[in-house]
This record gives C-alpha cells, structure tokens and sequence, in this order.
C-alpha cells in the first residue's frame, strides 16, 4: 500500500471516529446536560426526555454507535482493499 492510499484509510477512518465522538457527545452531554430543560418539556413513557437520555439514552446512543462503527469500518476496509478475508 503507497502512502497516499494509507494516508486516505487514514483520513476515512479518522472522520468516522469524529463523527461517532460528536454523536456521542450531542446525545450524552448535550441532550444529558446542556439542552436537560428544554427537552424535559416532552415526555416518553412518562418520563421527561432530558431524564432518559442522561439515565439510558445515551447508552442506547453509545450500543448503536459501535454497531455502526464495526459496519462503516469493514466498507471502510473493503473499499481501500485492507479488508480480511
């Protein structure tokens, strides 16, 4: 492999990660913390929404992300030929 396809892997791999940390952090921080008021306004399940995502949500949000990353890094893999086989 020439340094411009690792240094292009690289970079691919790289924006997932971003991406994923910055969907973490919106849903655990953001929605947990920082927008709590706002979003305690809506109830699911008789619970206030801000209260579910700093209890569970952004664990659910943490689980979906892992299966998320493990699928976009195999067609991350597959299409700069690393791939196993």
């Amino acid at each position: 492999m020439n340094e411009n396809k690792r240094m292009a892997y690289w970079r691919a791999n790289l924006r997932l990660v971003a991406l994923c940390l910055s969907v973490w952090f919106v849903c655990s921080y953001g929605f947990g913390i920082l927008f709590v008021e706002e979003l305690n306004t809506i109830r699911i399940g008789g619970f206030q929404l801000g209260f579910w995502f700093a209890q569970q949500g952004s664990i659910y949000v943490f689980v979906l992300l892992i299966f998320f990353y493990a699928w976009r890094m195999n067609r991350i893999d597959r299409d700069h030929d690393v791939h196993e086989d």
